[in-house]
């Protein structure tokens, strides 16, 4: 079965070749205010370990962490250094997209809050300087749920291309039969635990 042949790869589908993960802005005084934060950052959680399964590079920024806080532990854990800005676009980060275009890389799955802020500015930023934009929309979300849809309805009609957290991962994984496959299954079985504790806070802008 290894030898079947099959029709040419969509250009529409992403690949552990030609595409990275992009953690937008989930920091510790903000994410406890984000609605149904513990489903956002277990699907990121999710998304991180089968980009590490499947060798799929993953970056990360940082909204002002004086202010924020830094990355929530549970997500930090599974990234390298995620340099800090004040843009809200991750765009003013830009040295994490030379690098990506470097590497082959020119689709990004963006996720991480708020939708309506940070993350939507972004994908428009990324969509404008050529990249192909993918959002999973179960690891996205802002605080007020008119925010969270009008953002989605926004980027999807500006060209960046819906989907979810375990239609991504078959997704990069592309075959069953692999030890690959074996644990992105696994993944895809876990079940939603909280990794974060809810906190107050004053702060309401990613």
């Amino acid at each position: 079965m290894t030898d079947q042949k099959r029709l040419p790869r969509s250009p529409e589908l992403m690949s552990r070749e030609d595409s990275a993960l992009l953690v937008v802005d989930v920091q510790e005084k903000l994410i406890p205010l984000v609605s149904q934060h513990e489903r956002i950052v277990w699907n990121i959680g999710r998304l991180l370990d089968g980009a590490k399964t499947l060798s799929v590079r993953a970056i990360a920024t940082e909204q002002y962490p004086r202010g924020l806080g830094h990355t929530v532990q549970g997500l930090a854990d599974r990234l390298a250094a995620i340099p800090e800005k004040l843009t809200f676009s991750c765009g003013g980060c830009p040295e994490l997209f030379e690098e990506l275009r470097e590497a082959g890389i020119f689709k990004v799955l963006v996720v991480g809050i708020e939708a309506h802020v940070c993350v939507q500015q972004t994908v428009l930023d990324l969509l404008a300087d050529g990249f192909r934009v993918y959002l999973a929309v179960d690891a996205v979300g802002s605080r007020h749920e008119i925010d969270y849809e009008t953002a989605l309805r926004r980027m999807d009609s500006a060209g960046a291309t819906l989907t979810t957290t375990e239609a991504a991962l078959f997704e990069w994984c592309d075959a069953a039969g692999t030890p690959e496959f074996k644990q992105i299954s696994a993944i895809v079985r876990e079940s939603q635990q909280p990794r974060i504790k809810q906190e107050e806070t004053e702060e309401t802008e990613c």
